[in-house]
């Protein structure tokens, strides 16, 4: 942001352009500084400054501010309200103090011990992360569990905690929507229409690709999308089989095969199937559809980060706030390496 003022000046005790008079007398007495100012702002035509008042009426710019973490809540519930959350979940502030200032954002997937320790060398003021630390109900925050320790390191270093979870997956823009569009979907739709929220808001996704493609080649598009990770990807289906429609729920998303089958789908790309699950849902399928691409939980849920770091730093920019916001390079996909026949 650049500061552009502009001052105006220049001797207003005569119009533009004019002359004294041949033979005109100088004034018979010497004005005082005080009443030659008074007498220069006097005669000047009206809608002209004077140098002294262009200085004091000219607009000023402000400079961005540093918000505080109150602030940068308000721009969070904004974009992802915590009414879109599912009632077992547990969104917003987990540490920190309100009033306590922000310059440095790290977004991540988990708040694991390595991405705390990321932040906190990085100097982060706020760590707002997708997967909550506490997720159910704890009776202690002793360092004894890696909990409560990752507690103590964020209070020690003056790094709050913000998780943004089911409200960032319903929410527009949210890590579904996102998965959608890195796939081309188009005249995307929720698989789970959002209960308190707008009409496209909701929990996973379903769209329609712009040409119809083999089961083949579109896991192969959803591989080349995801970050590398040990499990890699699985599918379930006839590999030449030609699929249209699509259904998508990043993370965890076994819960929602009656949607998946009701909006008839001929594929569904999510993560964390289980056996029994999969399982079922396969053996109800119609003419083989739905097909099943089974992907890394955290594969698929790293996709949103950096648009939703995006968003946040727009939203406190256009409010006047200046923050440095940045993207976790930690890989927090629980597996190392996988074993294959072959």
């Amino acid at each position: 942001m650049v500061d552009d003022e502009q001052l105006r000046s220049g001797d207003t005790n005569a119009p533009a352009g004019s002359t004294p008079s041949a033979g005109s007398e100088a004034p018979a007495r010497t004005e005082n500084p005080a009443e030659a100012e008074a007498s220069h702002d006097a005669q000047a035509p009206a809608g002209t400054e004077t140098t002294a008042g262009a200085a004091a009426t000219a607009p000023v710019e402000e400079q961005p501010k540093t918000p505080v973490l109150g602030d940068v809540l308000l721009a969070i519930e904004e974009l992802w309200p915590e009414s879109l959350a599912e009632q077992w979940d547990a969104v917003g502030p987990v540490v920190g103090r309100p009033t306590a200032e922000v310059q440095k954002i790290l977004f991540a997937v988990d708040p694991t011990a390595d991405v705390i320790t990321e932040a906190i060398e990085w100097g982060a003021d706020l760590l707002v992360t997708h997967h909550p630390l506490l997720l159910k109900p704890v009776n202690s925050v002793a360092t004894s569990s890696f909990k409560g320790d990752a507690v103590h390191r964020l209070i020690e270093n003056g790094c709050a905690l913000v998780t943004v979870h089911t409200n960032g997956d319903s929410a527009v823009g949210g890590v579904s929507d996102v998965l959608a569009d890195a796939l081309g979907l188009q005249d995307v739709r929720p698989l789970s229409p959002a209960d308190n929220g707008l009409p496209e808001e909701g929990i996973g996704r379903v769209g329609e690709l712009a040409v119809a493609r083999t089961l083949g080649e579109f896991a192969e598009q959803v591989f080349s999308i995801l970050p590398a990770v040990a499990g890699g990807v699985k599918v379930a289906g006839d590999r030449n089989g030609i699929i249209r429609s699509v259904a998508v729920c990043g993370g965890a998303g076994d819960s929602l095969f009656d949607q998946v089958r009701a909006s008839r789908a001929d594929v569904y790309v999510t993560a964390d199937l289980r056996h029994h699950p999969a399982s079922e849902a396969r053996e109800g399928t119609v003419e083989g559809r739905p097909y099943l691409i089974d992907v890394s939980h955290f594969g698929s849920e790293w996709l949103w980060l950096t648009p939703a770091s995006a968003a946040l730093d727009n939203v406190l920019t256009d409010q006047g706030y200046r923050v440095e916001v940045k993207v976790s390079v930690t890989n927090t996909d629980p597996w190392d390496f996988v074993l294959t026949p072959g």
